[in-house]
């Protein structure tokens, strides 16, 4: 390969390192072996946690802090992020809205709300941007961003013409949706929302159904907040003219997808589909001869969405091998191939305290890419 370019692709590693230290451990690897080689350094991620450093390091952008409402109404120090230029914002939504947020005894979607995702959304607007995208993965809300809408300027209102109040359970007294007062900035502005689920707002395959249990929700909530959400769509579609109700990704976040789709210009994108346009990833992995690629864990769910099948697939559209190193390698991995990852290596050196692992990520990934570059040398 003589003096090679190596192009490194890597997630975070969950609790150890963030994607771009995973790629500062790779070089480190590599270059014990190719000194003189060259390494472009393209931190990913698949829309969730961790994106919005992803992709601010990846365009040397800034990262910004607000404070804004937290899903049950207390202030919260949201993060966000400008990418390079300044023309473009990423907010991922769990850091205003998420389940984190909540302690696991207070989790109640009822009550929970949207409210400073909306906020986020307005600082990035009086920010001047052009674009925003938002990653909605791990939400704490179950109000089809309603919360949102009220933070951006809609009023939602109830028989008597007075504002319902923050949460899902609200929305049972939704009578009309007034959007005159609505952020007039919205319509120009793109939105961009990386959404990896296709589930719709309502029913079995809905918001509430499959997503509202885990934040807290009992059967009964279930039914309400199902039935909530009907009655959102049915106002959505009546006073706005929008369809959201059946729309795959809408009951993403909560049904936060069908609020953003019915209150702003929101496309719906696969996560890691819209790290990989941002990050310029094709026409770099173009000048490589080889990709490497990972994340904390790898097994036959990677190629559902998650990002080293994301690199794997968009490294094969410019014809380049990919390689892939996890901390934890699972079942099913031989499925991956036909995705575009070549191989797939371990970096653990045998059984230890997962603390041990998390500290030891580091040096574990760069020993385990030395390796495979020892190995490459062989083909030189």
């Amino acid at each position: 390969m003589g003096n090679p370019t190596f192009l490194l692709a890597p997630d975070s590693f969950k609790e150890s390192m963030t994607a771009k230290e995973v790629c500062m451990a790779m070089e480190k690897g590599l270059r014990r072996v190719y000194p003189d080689a060259r390494y472009i350094h393209v931190p990913m991620a698949d829309g969730g946690e961790g994106t919005v450093q992803s992709l601010v390091d990846a365009s040397d952008g800034t990262l910004h802090t607000k404070e804004v409402a937290g899903p049950l109404g207390k202030p919260v120090t949201a993060g966000f992020g400008l990418l390079g230029g300044a023309q473009t914002a990423v907010i991922e939504m769990a850091s205003a809205s998420g389940l984190h947020l909540v302690d696991i005894a207070a989790r109640n979607p009822l009550l929970t709300t949207s409210y400073g995702t909306g906020e986020l959304i307005r600082e990035c607007l009086d920010l001047g941007v052009r674009r925003i995208l938002i990653g909605i993965g791990g939400s704490a809300t179950q109000d089809g961003g309603a919360g949102m809408a009220q933070a951006l300027g809609a009023r939602l209102l109830d028989s008597y013409g007075r504002e319902i109040a923050r949460g899902g359970g609200a929305l049972a007294q939704l009578k009309r949706i007034d959007v005159s007062g609505l952020d007039e900035r919205l319509g120009r502005v793109e939105i961009v929302v990386a959404c990896d689920v296709t589930n719709p707002l309502c029913g079995q395959e809905g918001a509430s159904a499959v997503f509202g249990p885990q934040k807290g929700a009992t059967p009964e909530m279930v039914t309400i907040l199902d039935a909530n959400l009907a009655c959102y769509a049915d106002r959505i579609e009546a006073d706005l003219g929008r369809f959201v109700r059946d729309i795959p990704g809408s009951g993403a976040a909560g049904g936060l997808g069908a609020g953003l789709l019915a209150f702003t210009q929101s496309e719906l994108r696969r996560g890691v589909d819209m790290v990989l346009e941002h990050t310029d990833f094709e026409r770099k992995a173009a000048a490589a001869d080889l990709v490497f690629t990972g994340e904390g864990g790898i097994d036959f769910q990677t190629k559902f969405g998650k990002t080293p099948c994301g690199v794997a697939r968009a490294a094969k559209r410019v014809g380049k091998k990919v390689i892939a190193v996890a901390g934890y390698v699972g079942s099913g991995i031989e499925e991956l191939y036909e995705e575009g990852i070549d191989a797939v290596f371990g970096i653990v050196p045998g059984a230890a305290q997962l603390s041990d692992l998390l500290a030891a990520g580091p040096e574990n990934v760069a020993r385990t890419c030395e390796n495979i570059a020892r190995v490459l040398k062989f083909a030189d």
